[in-house]
């Protein structure tokens, strides 16, 4: 089949890095499969699409999502391909525009429990509209179903949950950092992978540092974004910034969590974190907000906290450092967990519906 994965970016984020797993994977089963960027700003997601051989199409190279335009020029690449699937708002809106307008069949994947735009009321029947568009419509977890179930209203069978997934053996199997072992001292090092954003809500792990003793923890933020000022610069109001360091981008990311001796996750609101899984398959104990999206990954494996709640936060990550034996038993469940969540499912659950669509 021929497959075009459609996204507006490859920018830090879940949906990015699915792409970067997926499609090579695809392409593995003898599938073309290639990826179109609204805008194909170079990043390292898209350096590891272009080292697997990974055809890329652009629209713009800095340029604005959001462009009406697009939706023209989406009709006759729609036409070349047997699956059309999109990820991400401006992707899913335009290329459903598009696809009224010839024939393409169009799948989308549905990354997160929530968003802000189904507060907006009246965007909802354009939502509907939308989402009828699609031939299938996946969610990445039970409650990101649920909750587009919902919002959406009606009786949906074409909305289906394929739970996400990572290569689970790159993490096992990974080798700490060198380097950052030699920096690390005797400190415990709590560690959280995301983009710099609201959703993500570092905010509520960089308050906890006030609960806990400043000479024993610091934390390790991975990733970048548009709050990075405002975080450095809550970090200096608590007076914790030689406890709290920025990674940046990596690419080593199952290095980094090897050396960690927590992962957390204090999100708002989650689809079903890739960043949770990775954490769980390194083997380290995973601590995640009680949020749609990490609930049901954490639940009977990992810790919950409430959400926002970061003086709880910091008591879990005391409990954990001062007993071994809790340490590592909650370290086996999860990584037993992760185990569950293994990308080649991923991929033969979204090959399964890819060939049901095309007949």
């Amino acid at each position: 089949m021929r497959i075009l994965q459609v996204i507006t970016s490859m920018h830090i984020g879940g949906a990015e890095k699915l792409i970067t797993e997926i499609a090579p994977l695809l392409q593995a089963k003898g599938h073309q499969v290639e990826v179109l960027l609204f805008d194909g700003t170079n990043t390292s997601f898209k350096k590891e699409l272009k080292k697997a051989d990974i055809r890329i199409l652009e629209f713009s190279y800095g340029g604005p999502v959001y462009n009406p335009l697009y939706i023209f020029r989406l009709i006759p690449l729609l036409r070349k391909y047997d699956i059309i699937h999109t990820h991400n708002t401006a992707p899913q809106l335009f290329s459903a525009l598009a696809g009224a307008l010839c024939s393409a069949v169009l799948v989308t994947t549905e990354h997160n429990t929530s968003n802000r735009r189904r507060e907006w009321k009246w965007y909802r029947l354009i939502d509907r509209w939308m989402y009828n568009r699609y031939r299938s419509v996946i969610c990445i977890s039970d409650a990101a179903e649920v909750n587009l179930k919902k919002y959406l209203g009606g009786f949906h069978t074409h909305i289906v949950t394929i739970y996400n997934g990572i290569n689970i053996h790159r993490f096992m199997e990974a080798l700490p950092d060198e380097k950052l072992m030699c920096q690390k001292a005797d400190r415990k090092v709590m560690v959280m992978v995301a983009g710099f954003r609201y959703q993500k809500d570092q905010d509520t792990l960089i308050r906890a540092m006030k609960y806990l003793p400043k000479e024993k923890y610091e934390i390790w933020l991975v990733g970048d974004g548009e709050r990075r000022t405002f975080l450095e610069q809550l970090c200096r109001d608590e007076q914790i910034e030689n406890q709290v360091r920025f990674l940046g981008i990596r690419n080593n990311i199952p290095e980094i969590l090897k050396v960690a001796d927590f992962v957390v996750m204090s999100s708002h609101f989650e689809g079903l974190s890739l960043s949770s899984i990775e954490g769980m398959a390194v083997g380290k104990p995973f601590i995640a907000s009680d949020v749609d999206g990490l609930r049901e990954i954490t639940c009977g494996a990992g810790i919950l906290f409430p959400h926002g709640d970061a003086q709880q936060l910091a008591r879990e990550i005391e409990h954990l450092a001062e007993n071994r034996n809790y340490y590592n038993q909650v370290a086996k469940r999860c990584l037993e967990r992760a185990e569950e969540y293994d990308i080649y499912k991923m991929v033969d659950g979204y090959e399964r519906i890819y060939k049901k669509l095309f007949k």
